[in-house]
C-alpha cells in the first residue's frame, strides 16, 4: 500500500503552536516525529487530535514552528462529503485513465491517452480488488456515489486514498457510521499496512489494538506507549497507581507541614510571652527589652518563614501530584419522572414503510422501560426510521404512534443552540423549571458553576455531546421515551463511560440505534431488533452473526437518508 522505496516515509513536528482566532491555544512549542508503522493517537475529547491531523495534512497552518512530512501524504477526515452526481470511478480519482485505456483498447494510439495511462495499465484491476478487500465489490465503477450510503462512502474514500499508495495516510475516526462488516474490512486494511506512516485518530478499541504503539495526546504534548490498546491501558493503570500513591504522600506532606508549622507558631507565641514577662520581673532597660524583643522576632520570623516555605513546597508537590492522577468523572443524575409503568404501551408501529431505506413494512410494540438496540447494515435505513417516529419524515404507509413524551438524539447533535449558554440550552427545553435546579441538574452532567455559561458553540467533541445529552434528558416533560442515533460516534472512551453512567439513571424506554455492540451490551439491552427488508428480532449472538456476514445487497436501494 506504500511506495517500496519511501526510507524517508516520516512526518514531523518542530516547535508546533496553534491557536484559535478566538486566541485559544491548543499546541505550544510541540515537537514529535512518527515514523513507519501504525500509531493510534488518543486523547479525551478536546485535547487536539483532529486539528494535528489537520496541521499535519496541511489544511491548517501552524501559527508558530512547521510540519515536515517525508514522502507523500493522503488524509480520510471525519465528515466526509462526496458529490453525489460523481461516478464510482471518479470518486477513486480513476476515470481519466479508465477512459484513456478504453479509447486506446478502441484502437486509438493519441500520444495524450498513453501519457494519461502512465505505467498504470493495471488501474482498473487495482480499483477492483481494492473496493472489494473493504467490502465494496458489489459497487460497479460506473455507478454513482449518491446511490451509496453512509458508510460506503467512508469505505470508498478510504479505497481512493489506497489507490495513491500514500508513504503518509492519517485516518481521523474511520469506524464511525461503519457497521461491524465494514470495519472488519477496514480492520484488515489497517492489518495489512506493512510500510510507510499510518496515524489513527479514533475510540474503537478492536480498530487500537491493531497499531504498533499509542501516542497520547494530553495537555498539549505526546506520551508513547508501545502495543496497542490493551498494553496502553495496562500502562495507565500502572501510572495511575503510582501517581496515587504519589499524591496520598504528598497529601500527607501537606499535612505534616501544616502540623509543623502550627506548632512552631504555638511555641513562638509562648516564647514571646515568656520574654515579655521575664523582661517586666527584670525591669530590664527599655533599650535592652527593644533590642531583646527584634532578635526575637527577627529568630522567629526566620523559623516561621523556613515553615511557610516547607508548606508551600509540600503544597506545589501535592498540586504536581494531582495533575497526574487523571480524573474519570461520571455523570450522576436522578431522573424518576422518566420512568414507565411495565405494561404501559410505549410506541406502536403498525405496517410502517419508511421513506428511504430498505425496509419493507414493520409492526411493532413496545412496552414499558425498555432498552432496544436497532442494529443493521450500513444503508439500512436506522435514521431514517427513527425520524420517521419522531415525526420529522412522513412514512410512504402505515403509521407510528408514540403514547409517552419523547425526546430524540441525532447524530448532529443539532438540538443545541450555538449562540446560547448551556444552561439556556437546558433551559429552552425546560420551560418553567427553575434556575437553581437546572443548574443543580447541570453540575451532575459535569457543567460546574462558570462552565454552565459557556456558549454551545465553544464547546469540545465530548462537552458538545454532554450538553445535548442534558437537553434531551433534562426536558419537561420528562422524556418517557428516548432515542439515541450512534451516540458513541466521535466520543473518547471516557465519554462512552460517562454516557453509560448517564443512561443507568434513566428510567423510561430507550431506543439506541448503533454499530457500537460493546456500548450497546453495557447499556443493559433487554431487546434487539435487526434492520433489514423486516424488522427482525434477535439476539446479540445473531446480530453480531449477521452484521459480520457478507453483503446480501443491502444498500442498494437506499437512499441517501438511509446511512
Amino acid at each position: 500500500m506504500a511506495h517500496p522505496n519511501a526510507p524517508s516515509a516520516s512526518v514531523t513536528c518542530s516547535a508546533l503552536s496553534f491557536q484559535w482566532p478566538d486566541g485559544t491555544t491548543v499546541f505550544d512549542e510541540l515537537s514529535l516525529t512518527i515514523g513507519r508503522g501504525r500509531t493510534g493517537l488518543v486523547g479525551t475529547n478536546g485535547a487536539g487530535k483532529s486539528t494535528l491531523l489537520r496541521l499535519l495534512a496541511g489544511q491548517l497552518s501552524p501559527s508558530r514552528g512547521s510540519v515536515t512530512v517525508g514522502g507523500s501524504l493522503a488524509y480520510l477526515p471525519q465528515n466526509i462529503t462526496l458529490d453525489t452526481t460523481l461516478r464510482v470511478d471518479q470518486a477513486l480519482g480513476i476515470a481519466e485513465r479508465r477512459a484513456a485505456l478504453r479509447a486506446i483498447e478502441a484502437g486509438d494510439v493519441s500520444v495524450e491517452h498513453f501519457e494519461t495511462v502512465g505505467d498504470d495499465w493495471d488501474v482498473e484491476e487495482r480499483a477492483l480488488a481494492t473496493l472489494g478487500s473493504l467490502g465494496l465489490g458489489d459497487i460497479e465503477l460506473d455507478r454513482t456515489v449518491g446511490q451509496l450510503s453512509g458508510g460506503e462512502t467512508v469505505l470508498l474514500r478510504l479505497a481512493a486514498l489506497l489507490l495513491e499508495r500514500p508513504d503518509v495516510l492519517l485516518l481521523d475516526e474511520p469506524t464511525n457510521n461503519l457497521d461491524l462488516f465494514a470495519r472488519r474490512r477496514l480492520y484488515e486494511a489497517v492489518d495489512s499496512w506493512r510500510s510507510g506512516v499510518l496515524v489513527v485518530v479514533s475510540h474503537d478499541r478492536d480498530l487500537l489494538e491493531r497499531v504498533d504503539r499509542i501516542a497520547e495526546l494530553r495537555s498539549g504534548s505526546v506520551s508513547w506507549y508501545g502495543g496497542g490498546w490493551s498494553a496502553y491501558q495496562e500502562a495507565l493503570a500502572v501510572q495511575q497507581e503510582a501517581a496515587e500513591r504519589m499524591l496520598r504522600a504528598a497529601e500527607a506532606d501537606v499535612r505534616r507541614q501544616k502540623r509543623e508549622l502550627e506548632e512552631t507558631q504555638i511555641k513562638l507565641a509562648r516564647r514571646e510571652r515568656a520574654g515579655k514577662k521575664l523582661d517586666a520581673q527584670r525591669r530590664a532597660p527599655r533599650i535592652v527589652a527593644g533590642e531583646r524583643k527584634r532578635a526575637g522576632q527577627e529568630s522567629a520570623g526566620k523559623l516561621r518563614g523556613l515553615h511557610e516555605e516547607r508548606l508551600n513546597e509540600a503544597r506545589k508537590r501535592r498540586e504536581e501530584a494531582a495533575e497526574a492522577v487523571r480524573e474519570d468523572a461520571e455523570i450522576r443524575v436522578s431522573l424518576p419522572h422518566t420512568a414507565v409503568p411495565a405494561g404501559r404501551t410505549v410506541l406502536s408501529l403498525a405496517g410502517l414503510r419508511p421513506r428511504f431505506g430498505a425496509l419493507r413494512e414493520a409492526d411493532l410494540h413496545v412496552h414499558g422501560p425498555e432498552r432496544i438496540a436497532l442494529v443493521g447494515r450500513n444503508g439500512a435505513g436506522k435514521t431514517t426510521l427513527l425520524r420517521t417516529l419522531t415525526g420529522e419524515l412522513e412514512p410512504l404507509s402505515g403509521e407510528a404512534r408514540v403514547s409517552v413524551p419523547l425526546r430524540f438524539l441525532p447524530q448532529r447533535l443539532d438540538v443545541l443552540d450555538d449562540g446560547l449558554s448551556v444552561m439556556e440550552n437546558v433551559a429552552r427545553t425546560a420551560p418553567g423549571v427553575a434556575d437553581n435546579h437546572i443548574r443543580a441538574q447541570l453540575a451532575r452532567f459535569l457543567f460546574r458553576g462558570a462552565r454552565a455559561e459557556q456558549p454551545a458553540g465553544t464547546l469540545s467533541g465530548g462537552e458538545r455531546f454532554r450538553a445535548a445529552l442534558a437537553a434531551v434528558m433534562l426536558a419537561e416533560p420528562a422524556p418517557q421515551l428516548l432515542m439515541l442515533d450512534e451516540p458513541t460516534n466521535n466520543l473518547d472512551l471516557a465519554s462512552v463511560r460517562q454516557l453509560t453512567s448517564a443512561l443507568a439513571s434513566y428510567r423510561g424506554a430507550l431506543l439506541i440505534a448503533s454499530h457500537d455492540l460493546p456500548f450497546l451490551e453495557s447499556v443493559g439491552i433487554t431487546r434487539w431488533l435487526f434492520l433489514g427488508d423486516e424488522l427482525r428480532e434477535s439476539t446479540a449472538e445473531e446480530v453480531r452473526e449477521l452484521l459480520e456476514a457478507p453483503k446480501a445487497g443491502v444498500g442498494k436501494e437506499a437512499g441517501k437518508e438511509g446511512a
